[in-house]
């Protein structure tokens, strides 16, 4: 890889060359990213992007809880929002939450101080911007259902705010651009408590259910409409399937886990083969949950 550092513009945080994360990732797989940025706050974060030559891609680095690293390492910048930005601010319509902070312990502090609604993000691995971008959700909520605002920097308006009816949000999407940094989030709080299910219940359903002691990326594939993943793949005969070192979870077949020093390239030709699977069984295409970022040496099926 070039020497990136030397094309950046100048920075008060640190630029790390060669930035090997894949200890940091949930499968514990993948290359090194060419560079790595962790700005050492807004401005410093807003003055590197808007003078970053635009031909240079970018990527946002949450926790690594629904991302698979590619073994070839990514091309570009990798921009990890540090504790700086999982502040939490209470006001009267909303609590302004920092894009770092993990959704668990988002979960944990409206729990101590009595705010209900969020109970479902205790069941949601990553982070609360992560989880905007993505419009995550597990047990009927997701995170349109509390969205008031976002703050946002990206390279053609620099920093900004969008309130949440402005974003089209839909299952597992959103229309914030993939380059798009967020900074920080106002959610609601004068919503109801959703069902019977509180953060307890939920950790007790992850833990029976979900393999979360295990090396995974969390839900692999996305709900398609009208159907459950796990049961396509469950029908296809695929509970257990392995490759190289990863393997569908005997327990959640809607999960891969890394058994036993998988590659990346093992996780991604095993879903490939699943999808294909699963499509030659029932007819129906996977798309996958899981972000695939930087350089494979295999096609994708």
């Amino acid at each position: 890889m070039s020497l990136l550092i030397n094309k950046v513009p100048s920075v008060r945080g640190k630029l790390l060359s060669n930035a090997n994360l894949s200890s940091s990732s949930w499968f514990k797989v993948g290359g090194a990213f060419e560079l790595l940025f962790i700005p050492k706050d807004e401005l410093d974060l807003l003055d590197f992007i808007i003078n970053l030559n635009s031909k240079i891609p970018i990527f946002v680095i949450g926790a690594l809880s629904n991302t698979l690293i590619r073994d070839g390492g990514v091309e570009g910048i990798g921009i990890k929002l540090d504790e700086k930005f999982s502040g939490i601010e209470i006001n009267d319509n909303f609590i302004e939450v920092g894009a770092s902070l993990l959704n668990m312990k988002f979960a944990k502090y409206t729990k101590k101080y009595n705010f209900s609604g969020f109970e479902f993000l205790s069941g949601i691995p990553g982070t609360i911007g992560g989880s905007v971008k993505m419009n995550a959700g597990c047990f009927g909520r997701e995170m349109s259902d509390i969205l008031y605002e976002v703050k946002i920097i990206d390279r053609i308006k620099g920093l900004y705010s969008i309130p949440s009816e402005k974003i089209k949000m839909s299952y597992r999407k959103t229309s914030i651009s993939s380059e798009a940094i967020i900074i920080s989030a106002k959610l609601k709080y004068n919503t109801k408590k959703f069902g019977p299910k509180s953060d307890l219940d939920i950790k007790k359903i992850r833990l029976k259910s979900q393999p979360v002691n295990q090396l995974t990326g969390g839900s692999t594939f996305k709900n398609p409409k009208g159907y459950k993943a796990w049961k396509l793949i469950e029908e296809a005969g695929c509970r257990g399937l392995s490759i190289g070192g990863a393997k569908i979870s005997e327990m959640h077949t809607n999960f891969i886990i890394n058994f036993n020093n998988a590659t990346a390239n093992d996780i991604e030709s095993l879903g490939n083969i699943v999808r294909k699977k699963v499509y030659n069984n029932s007819g129906v295409k996977l798309e996958w949950e899981i972000l695939k970022i930087g350089v494979s040496t295999k096609k994708e099926i």
